[in-house]
């Protein structure tokens, strides 16, 4: 297996080569050459496996450089119920993503019992075991860059903290998350950990990112890596959770099942994406954004139109508040029919600010028609509502961002076609809008009673490309 841009001036790689980056040198995103494609067989088989086996049935089909038994020693050694044990008190901690059923037809799948409490961890947990094979073969180390809007930056940091020959350089929007996600990152003291608030929106540490990631002689000096959703590996780590959720709401493999994401950055929309075009039955992935609608707008119309800082807002769901999603450009390189000429046309007018606008095109009608994408979009009354609707209907407490989906969920939800909710995050994450909801402070796993009032290490920042390699330079 080797994997091309997006763009199309890229040479190929392979999983190993493009593991530790992000961008490819030509500024696109990576995609295998072609989708593995699953019979019902291998479906069958697959219906019967336990986390880490599935996880190694699909992975392996994309991870090929990887000598198996490495690879599936890393697998055990990452989805261990000692690892995904922030679970609920009737479910199995080595069900590693239980499937909630609210009533038929209608579920959530439990995303978020790592040790950051969010469903990055999914993938974050094994991409930092990936980082620390790959670089002890190599001899080498690396200091990675990335940006969070909430979640990716403590389950990145939980990944990596001690790991050998890795720094982590973690950029979040100033006094823009919730005080239980600044906490989780800013109270870690581990030396190779450092964490730098911008002044400024999640799209603007972005940005910066990309830019760092674009200064191909200062990323090769400094041995620059990725572990934003652009990462391929995370990706592809995310995909194996569409599949145990659709096996655990289905019976045989003739059924279809539709699944419900919170988005911002398309990332994890995009891993569903890849598990239907792989085979796995999925009739509709249904977007849901905050009041950053900017996916919504595309959906519905046809239009792609990021909007800058000043028109991103901060809701009560932060970890969408992005306006500008990275990964939406694997889809469209797939709906563009993998034209890398018209990737580079549009996505240079992205660059330059601007838009673009597929609705005169037939290739908009195959969005939903053949992709089976749909689209909504929920406001902070409709979160509020939503919580506590789950809460007294289900008795089950949701998150934010796991709100807005079920909002979306319900709107788009057809009788004969089970819908699933991915969850975010637990409750504990987001405590001001639950106190909001519901009246009530959301339970804490063991451990985290206190967050808050750790100590807490960062440094402030201007939105400056000059002063973040200024920073990594004197770190590293």
């Amino acid at each position: 297996m080797h994997y091309i841009s997006t763009r199309g001036q890229s040479p190929a790689q392979t999983f190993s080569q493009i593991l530790l980056g992000g961008l490819a040198p030509d500024g696109g995103l990576y995609l295998p050459e072609s989708y593995p494609q699953l019979t019902d067989t291998d479906l069958t088989a697959m219906r019967g496996m336990n986390y880490r086996d599935l996880a190694f049935a699909v992975l392996s089909r994309f991870a090929t450089d990887i000598p198996a038994r490495d690879l599936r020693d890393i697998i055990h050694r990452t989805y261990r119920a000692e690892v995904y044990c922030n679970t609920r008190p009737d479910e199995n901690a080595e069900d590693i993503t239980p499937l909630r059923t609210l009533e038929p037809n209608l579920h959530i799948l439990g995303l978020s019992n790592g040790p950051t409490l969010a469903f990055k961890d999914m993938a974050m947990q094994l991409l930092g075991n990936l980082f620390e094979y790959v670089l002890a073969k190599a001899g080498q180390g690396i200091n990675i860059l990335g940006a969070t809007s909430g979640d990716t930056g403590s389950s990145a940091e939980y990944a990596m903290r001690g790991k050998q020959g890795v720094k982590v350089f973690m950029l979040s929007p100033h006094q823009k998350m919730s005080a239980f996600q600044t906490a989780q990152m800013f109270s870690l003291q581990d030396e190779n950990i450092f964490n730098i608030a911008v002044r400024g929106v999640f799209d603007d540490c972005q940005d910066m990112v990309k830019a760092v990631s674009n200064d191909h002689a200062f990323k090769a000096a400094h041995q620059i890596g990725a572990v934003n959703s652009i990462n391929w590996a995370r990706v592809a780590a995310q995909v194996v959770y569409y599949f145990k959720g659709y096996f655990a709401a289905t019976q045989s493999n003739t059924e279809q099942v539709s699944f419900c994401v919170p988005s911002g950055n398309f990332g994890n929309v995009c891993a569903g994406h890849i598990a239907r075009m792989m085979g796995l039955p999925i009739k509709h992935l249904v977007v849901a954004t905050n009041e950053n609608d900017v996916l919504d707008e595309f959906f519905r119309t046809g239009v792609y139109r990021p909007r800058g800082s000043a028109n991103t807002y901060h809701t009560s769901s932060p970890s969408m508040d992005i306006s500008k999603a990275s990964n939406f450009e694997r889809f469209i390189y797939d709906l563009m029919g993998r034209d890398a000429e018209q990737i580079r046309l549009l996505w240079g007018e992205i660059d330059k600010g601007g838009a673009f606008d597929l609705s005169a095109t037939a290739l908009f009608t195959q969005v939903a028609e053949q992709f089976g994408f749909q689209s909504g979009v929920s406001t902070h009354q409709n979160r509020l509502n939503t919580i506590r609707s789950v809460w007294q209907t289900y008795g089950l407490m949701i998150d934010t961002h796991t709100a807005d989906a079920v909002k979306v969920a319900l709107e788009a939800r057809e009788a004969d076609v089970p819908m699933i909710v991915l969850e975010t995050a637990l409750p504990a994450k987001f405590a001001e809008s639950i106190r909001e909801a519901l009246d009530q402070d959301p339970p804490r796993p063991k451990g985290m009673e206190n967050l808050e009032t750790l100590p807490q290490r960062f440094e402030v920042m201007d939105a400056s490309v000059d002063a973040i390699k200024h920073y990594i330079t004197l770190h590293t």
